[in-house]
């Protein structure tokens, strides 16, 4: 990993432990915050591919249900199934493993409306894609890829960045282009799961950003790190977006970094394992065994007694 990307990992996490401080919000806030990124998220996926509707527009069809004179049916379409799909991704226990099943799902939602007999399938025929010299996964290699992204993705989870974690699963996901149209759209809803997951705000790509999304990617074939660190950039700029509008409505709350405020827990009550310290905190079982990790290569804390029954002292 080099030291660009690094530093705005770093400026990643540090932004989000200043949202975390806010926390636990109302259920009223959660709720309005769930319609912000299902309008916002909607409108910019759609955008980055050509969908011509606004993002007051693509507002009045989600949430009012009414089309828009002068557009077309299947732009309309779009916004409605992609407001589908994220609604799902919302109501996913975080818990359970990242499945075929789930892709498959979120791609039925956003397309079935679209295309009713290939919502949700795998496709059979091949796809070229302009502007790309690599080709994707053949016809034949898509179930076999898929059912190796998904053990990727299970095996990785709480050992990579969260940020790096999701831009990976987007990448990898989008060189296989395993349904026929769509898969840029189920790209980045399976990054902001992978982001929400692992107690992350979702990263909105605005359509502006498009050339430079498209080319990171491309060149993302011979280094990682440069989709890597678009990714990263974009949650920065979404937790930035995020923190104004928190800022602007209520006062800054006071806040310690979370691994101290884990550590303090640990200090205060030792032998308390992951997932009860997980509760204690409200943070994800992932994001606490992350920090738990940090904590004991710091050499700060250790793990006393069997997997199953053992806990957390201070050293």
């Amino acid at each position: 990993m080099n030291a660009e990307l690094q530093q705005k990992l770093a400026q990643c996490e540090a932004q989000q432990q200043q949202l975390w401080a806010y926390r636990p919000l109302s259920k009223e806030t959660l709720q309005s915050l769930r319609e912000y990124y299902r309008v916002g998220l909607t409108y910019t996926s759609n955008a980055i591919e050509g969908n011509s509707l606004t993002e007051s527009e693509t507002k009045v069809i989600i949430e009012d249900g009414l089309t828009i004179e002068g557009k077309p049916l299947r732009e309309i379409y779009e916004a409605v199934g992609h407001a589908k799909a994220y609604d799902y991704l919302c109501d996913l226990s975080h818990d359970a493993p990242l499945t075929e099943e789930t892709v498959c799902a979120i791609h039925r939602l956003f397309y079935q409306q679209i295309d009713s007999d290939r919502a949700g399938q795998y496709r059979h025929v091949p796809v070229f894609i302009s502007g790309s010299s690599f080709a994707v996964a053949p016809v034949t290699e898509i179930p076999k890829r898929m059912r190796q992204l998904m053990q990727w993705y299970m095996a990785h989870e709480g050992k990579l960045h969260p940020v790096v974690l999701a831009a990976e699963l987007h990448k990898r996901f989008v060189y296989i282009h395993p349904f026929v149209d769509g898969n840029g759209r189920v790209a980045r809803l399976l990054m902001n799961l992978a982001l929400m997951r692992n107690d992350y705000n979702i990263a909105i790509i605005p359509a502006i950003t498009r050339s430079e999304y498209v080319s990171s990617l491309e060149q993302s074939h011979s280094d990682d790190t440069i989709f890597q660190q678009f990714i990263a950039d974009r949650v920065m700029m979404t937790q930035l977006d995020i923190l104004r509008l928190f800022q602007s409505s209520q006062p800054q709350p006071s806040q310690q970094p979370f691994e101290q405020v884990l550590f303090s827990l640990i200090s205060r009550t030792p032998g308390l394992n992951a997932p009860t310290l997980s509760n204690r905190l409200s943070r994800s079982l992932r994001t606490t065994q992350r920090y738990l990790k940090v904590l004991t290569e710091q050499n700060r804390i250790e793990f006393r007694g069997v997997a199953k029954k053992g806990g957390y002292w201070p050293k």
